[in-house]
């Protein structure tokens, strides 16, 4: 976050070139300045024990626990000598619950003779289930002696901090790093202005660092926390900040639409009313896109809340004022399902040019980079001569090729599948800056608003339509109780017989190269399987339990051509059971599925599965979801489920997916290409703090936009947000 020269110096000169190659590899930290921001995730005290209880699936954790127990046994082994080969196996102890550790072969001798009955250590190691129990194969661990000879206490104090870390370097080997550039933290520039700061009663930077890394209090820890949340909530906010007055300035052309065109003519025609969410939208867009300054709108919604309707009619508002407007779909398999579900709605309305297209009506092209030379030449020309007044298509429309006649409005549907530039080069492809309207149907509670889509004013629709059906949802568990999944299949042939469909999700393709059989040894049995694929559950689903049904399998590594072909025959009924990849996640449309069975449920977020969900109950018979599980009863997995199955509330589980998540996952690090910035701020938590940030930012950037007067703030902002992050932010 400091760019001075203590803070800039490479980890290899104070390091040495080992470690700060693993550093640079596993935790991206560079510089000192990196590394005095990676902070502890927690703090255990020396005399008590952690809580093993909520340790999460395929992670690697550090833990400080104790030994209850520790066996040694020989098993028959073809590779090892004399046909004898030892497996340890410690059990550690909270107090309340129990984890197994696992060593083998050769690795069992050292801690044979150390992992004693009472003894204490860190341990870490990467959490997976073998037998359904939790357990740590081949765990790193350093021991906690009680005499002030041992290492670890050079540099833990009462308070033992525990960092994120990797299978390469533990927790204890990050704080002796840090320990050799904390003298380094003196030298932090503050980059909060000096009234906000005092204003706060906050420390100064470098006492938060010496705090947050070297603990003596719990208190010191409370106030190097409140000031470094600061930081960060400030820093982005200021970011968010000068793009919102940057946009401010941008010229953008009116899109007013007439009383008597293409919208009234498609309003006319809806066989239903508008839900009140939906007209209350529609108006808060239609203002909007009346103004000289481009419109940056965030449209949130529940799962079928209607939200493709209202963007549709912000686009019809647009060609009605003379304008194009475009729509930007994630995938080939949305973007045809998009234009066919637009065709449809407007009927003749969508012929211009067309014999028996209607008096206002205007074309509606599809471009995807599957598509053919002639019929691509024909879309581009529509677009070039503004025949075509909206456009729906993939990533094929940012192309340098793809001319609009006159673009005044993009669409950008499930915005989190975008990078950047892809956003930024269809918005540069109008004549003036186009008016922006962000879709996502995850749910995402106001912090985190403020926080990843601090520049776009946020409209939300969480009423559904009306004749929506109910969800029932339930959670299958496998391994416990086998005879539940035969259930479940049967449930799915009831739901075909009942002439209804059903989708099975997969949280793989399952033609992968390293899908090779392999021979497993003792070590391989103590790794998780690996995810059910949709191929193998396709074909054992065809030859057994729905033997006699038509199912088909769709993923993202088919042909455009035959994907398209696959949902054209489950929507016209002709497929009884769709096995596939999240590509069905968003957007698929077949009101006459009513089943799905989600295998291996546990290993999607909680936003996604009830994204999946959503494809069932879209029409008037009742919908149902199976999330199939073989993770153990008490797992913070199966409770995850649980919670899933228990509430259809959107609003509700995304504010527990973000809980559950790593906090660094709220900006999006695959969104953006760089680390998250977010360490110590918790946007569930904090709500208060991005508020109040907020505020302070909007108003210090008003004040001064270049922020000449704050160089210690703008040299944060430069450290915290290259060109590419901020424009990254500017989209959300």
């Amino acid at each position: 976050m400091d760019l001075v020269p203590a803070l800039e110096e490479p980890l290899k000169k104070v390091l040495g070139p080992a470690t700060a190659k693993v550093m640079a590899e596993h935790l991206g930290l560079h510089t000192v300045g990196d590394l005095l921001h990676h902070y502890p995730r927690r703090y255990e005290e020396r005399g008590q024990l952690t809580r093993l209880s909520d340790l999460p699936m395929e992670e690697h954790v550090t833990v400080v626990a104790q030994v209850a127990d520790a066996r040694l046994h020989s098993f028959a082994s073809a590779r090892a000598p004399r046909g004898k080969g030892q497996r340890l196996e410690v059990t550690i102890t909270d107090g309340s619950g129990r984890l197994q550790l696992v060593f083998f072969g050769n690795g069992v001798h050292k801690p044979h003779k150390e992992l004693l009955p009472g003894t204490r250590a860190m341990f870490a190691g990467k959490v997976s289930v073998f037998n359904r129990r939790l357990q740590l194969a081949h765990p790193a661990y350093e021991l906690l002696h009680a005499d002030t000879d041992d290492p670890v206490e050079d540099w833990a104090g009462a308070l033992i901090p525990l960092y994120p870390a990797t299978a390469k370097l533990e927790s204890w080997k990050i704080g002796k790093a840090v320990q050799t550039v904390l003298p380094s933290a003196g030298e932090a520039v503050d980059p909060l202005p000096e009234p906000l700061r005092a204003g706060r009663g906050l420390v100064s930077l470098p006492e938060a660092l010496q705090k947050i890394h070297r603990p003596q209090t719990k208190a010191d820890i409370a106030s190097a926390r409140d000031r470094l949340k600061w930081d960060e909530a400030f820093v982005l906010q200021v970011a968010l900040a000068r793009r919102r007055h940057a946009d401010a300035q941008l010229p953008a052309v009116p899109r007013r639409p007439g009383p008597d065109g293409l919208l009234g003519a498609f309003d006319d025609r809806l066989p239903f009313t508008l839900t009140d969410g939906q007209q209350r939208v529609s108006r808060e867009i239609f203002e909007d896109l009346a103004t000289e300054h481009p419109m940056h709108r965030l449209l949130q919604g529940e799962v079928g809340s209607g939200k493709t309707l209202v963007a549709l009619r912000a686009m019809l508002a647009v060609v009605d004022a003379g304008g194009q407007a475009a729509m930007l779909a994630p995938t080939e398999v949305l973007a045809q399902q998009h234009h066919r579900s637009v065709v449809e709605m407007m009927g003749e309305l969508a012929e211009g040019g067309m014999l028996g297209g209607a008096e206002h009506a205007t074309k509606v092209v599809l471009l995807t980079g599957s598509m053919g030379a002639a019929a691509r030449r024909r879309v581009l020309l529509d677009l070039a001569t503004g025949e075509a007044g909206i456009v729906i298509g993939t990533h094929a429309l940012i192309e340098d090729k793809v001319q609009f006649h006159d673009l005044g409005l993009v669409v950008v549907d499930e915005q989190h599948r975008f990078g950047v530039e892809q956003r930024d080069a269809l918005r540069g492809k109008g004549k003036q800056p186009p008016h922006l309207l962000v879709m996502t149907a995850t749910p995402i509670p106001r912090t985190v608003a403020m926080t990843v889509f601090g520049d776009l004013e946020t409209s939300v629709l969480d009423q559904l339509p009306a004749g929506r059906s109910p969800i029932a949802s339930h959670v299958v568990p496998a391994a416990d109780k086998p005879h539940f999944l035969a259930r479940a299949w049967e449930r799915v042939r009831e739901e075909v017989d009942g002439g209804h469909q059903a989708y099975v999700v997969c949280p793989r393709i399952g033609d992968e190269e390293e899908d090779g059989k392999k021979a497993r040894s003792a070590e391989d049995e103590a790794e998780r399987r690996p995810p059910l694929a949709v191929l193998d559950v396709a074909a054992r689903l065809a030859e057994g339990p729905l033997h006699g049904l038509r199912v088909e399998v769709l993923h993202g590594r088919m042909a455009p051509e035959d994907k398209d072909a696959v949902m054209r025959r489950f929507a016209a009924g002709e497929t009884a059971v769709l096995v596939a990849t999240t590509v069905i996640e968003v957007g698929v449309n077949v009101p006459n599925a009513t089943a799905m069975v989600i295998m291996d449920a546990d290993r999607f977020g909680v936003s996604q599965l009830h994204q999946l969900r959503g494809r069932v109950g879209r029409g008037s018979a009742p919908g149902l979801c199976l999330l199939v599980t073989e993770m153990p009863e008490a797992s913070a997995a199966r409770q995850r489920l649980g919670a899933v199955a228990a509430t259809r509330d959107g609003f509700e589980l995304s504010r527990l997916d973000l809980e559950q998540r790593r906090e660094g996952d709220v900006l999006g690090q695959a969104q953006s290409g760089a680390r998250s910035s977010l360490r110590v701020l918790t946007v569930v938590d904090d709500e208060e703090i991005i508020a109040e940030a907020r505020k302070e930012a909007t108003a210090v950037v008003a004040a001064d936009p270049e922020l000449e007067r704050l160089p210690g703030l703008r040299t944060a902002l430069d450290a915290l947000l290259d060109e590419e992050r901020e424009r990254y932010l500017e989209k959300g």
